[in-house]
Parts: structure tokens; sequence; C-alpha cells
């Protein structure tokens, strides 16, 4: 992709300490819930791993696995045209794209890694669309923060992103989310506000090709063996 001026953001501040997100807000009731079902809640992955999909050991994560849930996993529910579907590995390939559009010229490593998994929880939860995951609620959101809180462990990363960071990787994810519904989901630019509630508009400059999952899954792991590579060159 070429950059983009009219996307420029400011980069985040050094020095001072960064606040980190908070986690989700998650009644009593729910976490002992969750706890009571932690020891049968887990999955078995290809590469041998096995999972607890509750309480998560960032060890039984291998960005293998990731990479081909996540390839074979749809946004928008596979209602996108064409004759593949639109994949989470995919998206999150654009959101790294966007945010290198926002940072530029600068780049950061640490943060392009955290869009690249920013969905990585989706590769055993899935994407549930914004309407169910609000009907389903916390106990959603509180494996879902598990998921991610292990991801980020498991790949060098902090725990929480700090605010700031935040924000620039889920505005990314909702300019990547606008060119999607406009190209791909059959939305017209004005439902991206009006229905969606999206306040970004979708990239003017970029055409959207879905692939077959396996080549999803090959690009998603080009994209990351390239970050961690230059991740672990600024961490010496």
């Amino acid at each position: 992709m070429a950059t983009t001026p009219s996307l420029s953001s400011r980069s985040p501040r050094r020095g001072a300490p960064a606040e980190p997100a908070p986690p989700p807000r998650t009644r009593p009731e729910t976490q002992a819930r969750l706890a009571a079902h932690a020891p049968r809640t887990w999955q078995r992955m290809l590469s041998g791993r096995r999972l607890n999909l509750i309480e998560p050991s960032p060890l039984d994560i291998e960005i293998a696995d990731v990479a081909l849930g996540l390839a074979r996993n749809t946004r928008w529910n596979g209602q996108t045209s064409g004759d593949h579907a639109w994949s989470v590995a995919q998206h999150s390939v654009l959101v790294v794209e966007i945010v290198r559009r926002l940072l530029a010229p600068r780049r950061d490593t640490s943060l392009e890694l955290a869009a690249l998994l920013h969905d990585a929880s989706e590769y055993v939860t899935h994407d549930l669309i914004t309407p169910l995951k609000s009907v389903v609620g916390d106990v959603f959101k509180e494996v879902e923060d598990r998921l991610m809180v292990a991801v980020h462990m498991r790949f060098g990363l902090p725990r929480r992103l700090d605010l700031e960071r935040k924000a620039i990787v889920k505005r990314a994810d909702l300019i990547a989310g606008a060119t999607e519904a406009v190209q791909l989901a059959g939305f017209q630019p004005t439902e991206v506000r009006t229905l969606l509630g999206i306040k970004e508009k979708p990239l003017p400059d970029v055409t959207l090709h879905p692939m077959p999952s396996r080549e999803a899954e090959r690009l998603f792991l080009d994209t990351y063996e390239a970050l961690a590579a230059r991740y672990a060159l600024e961490r010496r």
C-alpha cells in the first residue's frame, strides 16, 4: 500500500509512564462460573498444544495455530463478495498496513506486532459480529481478555497496550472495517456511519482481494516472521 498523508496520526508519547488499558469489568458470579468450567474447557491444536480457553497459558500458544485458525475464520460472518471469504488473517495484515500509514514516516514494530495480533483470540473464539458480542456480554469479554493477555505474553508484548497505543490500533481496525464494509460486505459509504456507527472513512486507494485460506495463512505467517525478526533486533 502507498502511504496516505491524510491518515497521519500522532506517535505515542515517550518518556511518561503509560497507563495500560483496563481489564473488562466482569461480575464475580461470572468469574466463579468460568473457574468452575476451566478444568474441562480446552482444545487440542494441530501443533499438539492443548490450550485451556478459560485459563490459557502463553506456553500453549503457537503462531502456526493462530495463523491457521485466523485464515479459516471469516469476517462479516462470511457474508462477503468473491470466490473466497475475507479472513481474519487478511484483516489483521490490513490493520498492520494501516497502522504503518498512521505512524508514517516512523515505524513502531511492537505496535505493528500488536496490530497483527489484535484479533488473535479469535483463532479459538471465532469472530463474533459486534451485535452478537453485546448479547453474549461479559463472559465473552472476559474470555477474550484472558486469551489476549496470554497471546501478548507469548510474543513478548505488554500484557495490555497502554490506552494511547490501543487507540491507534483501534482506529486502524475501524478504517479496515469501513473499507471491508464498502468493498466486500455490501454497504454503501453513507451506511458505514449511519448503520455501523464507524466514523472512519474507507481507504480510497486500496482494493481488497480475498485469498484462499492457505494463502491467507501464509501471508499472516510471513508478516509475523518479518515483524518478529525486526522486533527481536530492536530489543537486543
